[in-house]
């Protein structure tokens, strides 16, 4: 008779989730399943509101991404709009974006998977966290606060706040910043560049001793997808469509995000709230991409500032001549390299002239009965497809989440995982905590995706055979 082991929710995410491994009469891993335990509701009590709020309400999706959030409705909404935002306007968004990009990355890596990276994913789980890592790594925990810290202060140097900013409406922003605003943000970019640059070698200086975890956390033949510019740069804020194959073949190109539902389906399973996206033209069975870090640099031909390229080379050394990286180990090293990208483009950003010059809005009315705005938030491609009426009145709200595009990939990684580490005697704490960075690795945003309130912590249960439960923690 079958067993099943459940984790339960999964600690160190943004969110709740759970796992169970179905075990086999042997005790081996048959099957792993990464479960949305939570009801996603958020499109539906939209419905009637004014597009011209979608802005401010959809950033309350989510406390670690309300920019993305903010900037993707904001994009819907000059679909709507049907006009062009200003120069400045765009300048701006791409500002506080990449700030989002930077904090909603250094939590990542410093805060939720530097204790399995620097301490050991099998380590006394007790310190396995934050505390933990700042009695034996202080400068580390210091630095990934401070570069955090100068994300969110960019956040609401611009937006007023560094949560929840009140900045992009339809049709561009609502102000600019003064010209000793722009002064401290280009203070604090030289501290920042050189924490992750610092950080770029610690990671790289351990790789060493993840040689096993890379080989199969995550590594499978996959597609890719994601945003890059019309010249197939590295892009964050606009660009067009394009999937790549395991081989690095282009499927699609220059696809305008307005068609994105050609691409992309989205499956359901009855064991999750998430739903599962797929390429639509392999079908569910094949049609699995990986989006977010990973995928964007693989997809990129380049990322066009000079730290960041250089980095990107190295990168691209970990996947075979000529073909994407695979392994999903790399998110970590990806984060890092688009944290660097970012502050370079942030400050390159900042030498124009024009960024406290108005105009700073266009003024129209509903020109078009449908937008989507796409973005590539922190976690990889997120849209907002709205439908409207006459008046503005939503008729129709589809958001289609980075967390959601991962989850067939997540599904897959943690099955791979549990099967190299599980040996069919013992489930021991260190194996649930690596199929829990498995993870980890796509940093989830389950708030994002479920668009409820959930609880952290981590419970265990193990059942026997028929049934009895075994062992427990809570």
């Amino acid at each position: 008779m079958n067993q099943t082991v459940i984790i339960d929710p999964v600690s160190r995410i943004e969110g709740h989730g759970k796992i169970t491994l179905h075990l086999d009469d042997t005790g081996r891993v048959a099957d792993a399943r990464f479960h949305v335990t939570e009801f996603r509701g958020f499109e539906k009590f939209c419905e009637g509101r004014p597009f011209w709020e979608m802005p401010d309400l959809t950033s309350r999706i989510c406390g670690i991404c309300p920019v993305s959030h903010m900037l993707a409705s904001a994009k819907a909404g000059d679909a709507i709009l049907g006009a062009g935002i200003p120069a400045t306007a765009e300048k701006l968004r791409r500002v506080i974006h990449w700030a989002q990009i930077l904090q909603s990355h250094a939590l990542s890596f410093f805060h939720l998977s530097a204790p399995d990276l620097l301490l050991g994913m099998e380590s006394d789980p007790d310190r396995r966290n934050i505390m933990g890592l700042m009695e034996t790594h202080p400068e580390v925990v210091r630095n990934g606060i401070r570069l955090r810290h100068v994300g969110q202060e960019i956040i609401r140097i611009l937006g007023g706040k560094s949560v929840h900013p009140t900045f992009a409406v339809p049709g561009g922003v609502r102000s600019a910043p003064q010209r000793d605003d722009l002064h401290s943000i280009k203070q604090l970019l030289p501290e920042a560049l050189n924490i992750v640059e610092g950080t770029l070698d610690l990671l790289k200086g351990r790789y060493g001793d993840f040689r096993g975890e890379m080989a199969c956390y995550g590594d499978f033949p996959s597609l890719f997808a994601g945003l890059v510019t019309p010249e197939g740069g590295l892009e964050h804020y606009d660009g067009v469509l394009r999937v790549m194959d395991e081989e690095g073949n282009i499927l699609e190109d220059g696809v305008s995000p307005e068609r994105y539902r050609e691409l992309f389906a989205e499956a359901v399973e009855p064991w999750s709230y998430l739903k599962f996206p797929y390429y639509k033209p392999r079908g569910c069975e094949r049609g699995l991409y990986r989006v977010g870090p990973l995928a964007r640099l693989n997809l990129c031909d380049f990322a066009g500032t000079p730290r960041a390229d250089r980095e990107l080379l190295q990168f691209r050394s970990f996947g075979k001549t000529g073909k994407p990286v695979t392994g999903s180990f790399h998110y970590h090293y990806a984060r890092l390299i688009e944290i660097l990208f970012a502050l370079e483009k942030i400050a390159e950003t900042l030498k124009d002239h024009d960024l406290t010059h108005s105009p700073l809005r266009s003024q129209a009315g509903v020109n078009r009965r449908v937008g989507v705005g796409a973005i590539e938030a922190p976690r990889g491609t997120l849209f907002h497809e709205y439908g409207v009426d006459e008046h503005g009145l939503l008729l129709s709200v589809n958001l289609v989440v980075a967390s959601g595009h991962n989850n067939l990939a997540m599904n897959r990684t943690i099955r791979q995982i549990a099967r190299a580490y599980s040996n069919g005697a013992e489930i021991t704490e260190g194996l649930l905590n690596r199929i829990e960075h498995g993870i980890r690795l796509y940093d989830p945003c389950l708030s994002c995706s479920t668009h409820v309130m959930g609880k952290g912590g981590m419970q265990i249960e193990v059942y026997g055979p028929a049934g009895d439960l075994r062992a427990y923690n809570r």
